[in-house]
């Protein structure tokens, strides 16, 4: 106790310095799941990719990123453990954030796009059960979570193709492509506008206190779908083409409207990224704040300090735009070529399993659920179009995300611990 009410504003500084490097490492890596189909498909350069994520992933974190987040992220750890010393889970906490942040920085160098979520689980499981007790780790939720390295992208992956397909044998494998897209587009339209308007009332809209029900919720998502539909099809109506281009043409233009209609699905999905995954920094960092500034006492809920949200917020921000466009280019052009048309079939599709994940409980990374739609699509195009070096080296990544975590955060719990003289 004489430790936290000691040195209460140097730890409270080191959390919101850390927690700050961690929102970095966030938008560095984890922006490039809503951006980086878009980029890799032409829809976007780089730049409007980054400025738009910027506005949208800041909104999502600042005015959804939850007025109450967990203490303890996602239940990973038992907090009984740490009441009689709760220092330990304010040095832990800390050093979750460090080690996070660090294995972020790493892979977002390298342009491999890993889960923040298993980098913080995998940082908070680590110091959790060898600096503390091997007890205090809920063992069964860090099963749930290595499983969900196959389920997930497997999910995603199916939904992918099935989109993609249906779009193929509806609209490009007609004789009259244009025709086809000005029938069926609106149908798409009206399941994105669904699915998206599910995405932000389950993930964004909850932390903001509109607190819909399921079925009220579903019922507002499908008349957001009726009314995108009726303004996509009257929008889609109005465009002219000339009949006498040639089929390459009619494809050029449809694409274009697929163009359009993926960078407003990565708009709705930078959102909910933002409000949901910015948790990933700023849970803990809460943590640490209610811990030092009740003076030791261990709560299951934190309410967020002012200053805590917008620190999040403009950590991705500013880690988006330092270092995103290198896991934004191996989405978008490493694991397959990517056309408008391929890359709002992968962005569907990852949304649609972010629904899904959130009704059934399912933990879940939007990194996997992303780059399995995107596997998803190029396997509609067989084996061949994948590249499989890429491939290899991003399950690789995952693999290593937990115990990177785990193994750098032990460290930086041990040296605490000897700078601060708990034995």
């Amino acid at each position: 106790m004489d430790i936290i009410s000691s040195y209460s504003v140097l730890l409270i500084g080191m959390a919101a310095v850390f927690g700050f490097f961690m929102a970095w490492g966030i938008g560095a890596n984890d922006v490039a799941n809503a951006m980086g189909t878009s980029v890799g498909s032409k829809a976007l350069t780089i730049k409007q990719a980054i400025l738009i994520a910027m506005i949208f992933e800041f909104a999502g974190a600042y005015l959804a990123g939850g007025e109450v987040t967990s203490t303890i992220r996602k239940g990973i750890i038992d907090s009984a453990y740490f009441v009689d010393q709760p220092e330990l889970l304010v040095f832990g906490m800390i050093s979750a954030l460090l080690a996070a942040g660090f294995w972020l920085l790493i892979a977002s160098y390298l342009g491999w796009p890993v889960s923040t979520t298993h980098s913080i689980i995998g940082a908070i499981v680590g110091f959790s059960a060898v600096g503390v007790s091997m007890e205090s780790v809920q063992w069964m939720k860090v099963g749930g979570v290595v499983g969900s390295w196959v389920v997930t992208p497997a999910i995603s992956g199916f939904i992918a193709y099935l989109i993609f397909m249906s779009a193929q044998k509806l609209i490009f494998d007609r004789s009259n492509p244009l025709a086809m897209a000005k029938r069926y587009v609106p149908y798409y339209m009206g399941l994105a506008g669904f699915v998206l308007s599910l995405v932000t009332i389950k993930k964004g809209l909850k932390h903001v206190g509109l607190n819909l029900g399921s079925i009220e919720g579903y019922l507002w998502a499908l008349g957001i779908a009726v009314l995108v539909f009726v303004i996509g099809k009257m929008a889609i109506g109005r465009l002219k083409f000339n009949p006498s281009d040639d089929k390459d043409m009619h494809y050029t233009n449809v694409e274009k409207v697929f163009a359009i209609l993926m960078v407003v699905t990565a708009c709705a999905m930078a959102f909910a990224h933002g409000s949901n995954d910015v948790a990933n920094a700023i849970g803990p960092l809460a943590a640490v704040v209610s811990v030092v500034t009740s003076g030791g006492d261990i709560g299951s809920k934190a309410t967020l300090a002012w200053w805590v949200l917008p620190l999040g917020a403009v950590g991705i921000v500013a880690g988006l735009a330092m270092l995103g466009k290198r896991v934004i280019a191996t989405i978008g052009n490493g694991i397959t070529h990517l056309t408008p048309s391929r890359g709002f079939a992968a962005e569907l599709a990852a949304a649609s399993t972010v629904v899904l994940a959130s009704g059934t409980g399912l933990p879940i990374s939007t990194t996997q659920t992303l780059v399995g739609a995107v596997l998803g699509v190029g396997m509609a195009r067989g084996i061949a179009a994948l590249n499989l070096g890429v491939v290899r080296n991003i399950v690789i990544s995952w693999v290593v995300t937990l115990p990177a975590g785990a193994i750098m955060s032990i460290i930086f719990f041990y040296i605490l611990k000897a700078i601060f003289g708990v034995a």
